[in-house]
């Protein structure tokens, strides 16, 4: 197997694992959690803790640690919030949402820039052009990414849905979900009974192995890159001290081109966001029961991996911006009818075709955003 294309791979398994843990805790914070707001609290102060590691750690720990080990010790951030689970409350999922978020950025910034030295690397030696190859590297791990919400949201429907106390569900609690969601604590009163500790325990069990494995992964068969491209982007990054790399970050918006990628960027935080605390909580969890949560957002998760893999390849064809407005008029669509529509278990298929319908557009987002 040519060299490249292994490492493409292992860090696209090393996060299948890793997301597969993450991604699975991400979709169940709000409903979980939902005593007085602490899920979808530890997913903002994360996210909050995500931009401000942003503007000054991947630069310095790239040069310092290089892509490799930035990877593999980010990681260990999500780790720490799988353990943050274990006993939910302020004083754990907070600070720990805060470690994963400081992680989160080098993860993704050391990510970006290893395949994209991958697929100039190997573009160089193929005679190819290096934009389609680099396309292609993302489709590839966005593909096996994007199916780590298969594996992690079963496993989680399928424990949960051991303790199957079905409740019946009133239609005066029914108009509290979807669009017109009541704000109140309507997850107990509705679909299934908060799952045991002890399932509890099980599921943050194997999301931590998960975790751990992945790391490992990592560790153990992820080559360092060494090529003369990835010691120029090391100098690129190099910075003197902290307040020359923040400012440095904010250099780039002077670039007409940087400040019009910012709301694409901060649009797909707001549909994923969206999608694993809104959706799951106010018309599935609400409707359905907490057991529905995992297979509904299967329905994304694969819809979302195959897209990948399929806009990965026919960018080179019809651009960017055409399919920045399939996914825009899609996810317009989408909001449009959310608003409308009144959630009824006797519905069940269109809880899942909405989903189906974010994932396309998602796949969208990521792989061409980035």
């Amino acid at each position: 197997m040519e060299r490249n294309l292994k490492n493409v791979l292992v860090i696209s398994f090393g996060f299948l694992l890793l997301f597969t843990a993450y991604g699975g805790l991400q979709s169940l914070q709000s409903s979980l959690h939902s005593e007085e707001g602490l899920g979808v609290a530890s997913l903002s102060v994360l996210y909050a803790a995500l931009i401000l590691s942003s503007m000054f750690l991947p630069p310095i720990l790239i040069k310092k640690l290089g892509c490799k080990w930035t990877i593999a010790g980010s990681m260990c951030c999500y780790i720490a919030f799988s353990l943050g689970n274990f006993y939910a409350s302020w004083y754990t999922l907070i600070p720990t949402s805060v470690i994963l978020g400081l992680g989160g950025a080098p993860l993704w910034s050391a990510k970006c820039t290893y395949l994209t030295t991958a697929g100039n690397s190997y573009a160089e030696k193929a005679g190819k052009n290096g934009k389609d190859i680099i396309n292609q590297y993302f489709g590839v791990f966005f593909l096996i990414l994007q199916s780590s919400g298969i594996w992690g949201n079963l496993i989680s429907s399928l424990i949960f849905s051991q303790a199957s106390n079905k409740v019946e569900i009133s239609e005066e609690n029914l108009a509290c979900c979807g669009a017109y969601d009541c704000m109140t604590d309507t997850t107990n009163t509705t679909g299934l009974a908060e799952p045991s500790n002890s399932l509890i325990y099980t599921l943050l069990g194997i999301y931590t192995a998960s975790g751990v494995l992945a790391v490992l992964l990592i560790v153990i068969f992820l080559d360092q890159i060494k090529s003369d491209q990835a010691e120029t982007e090391k100098e690129t990054l190099e910075t003197p001290s902290f307040w020359s790399t923040f400012l440095a970050t904010f250099q780039h918006l002077k670039d007409k081109r940087q400040c019009l990628l910012i709301p694409l960027t901060m649009y797909s935080g707001f549909e994923q966001g969206f999608l694993s605390g809104d959706y799951t909580k106010t018309y599935v969890t609400c409707v359905l029961g907490i057991h529905y949560v995992g297979y509904v957002m299967i329905c994304f998760s694969a819809v979302n991996s195959l897209c990948s893999l399929l806009f990965g390849k026919i960018s080179q064809f019809t651009g960017r911006k055409l399919l920045f407005a399939l996914a825009t008029v899609t996810n317009a669509a989408c909001i449009i009818a959310l608003l409308l529509w009144k959630p009824h278990p006797k519905q069940l298929a269109v809880f899942f075709v909405f989903p189906a319908l974010w994932g396309l557009s998602d796949a969208i987002w990521q792989t061409q955003t980035n």
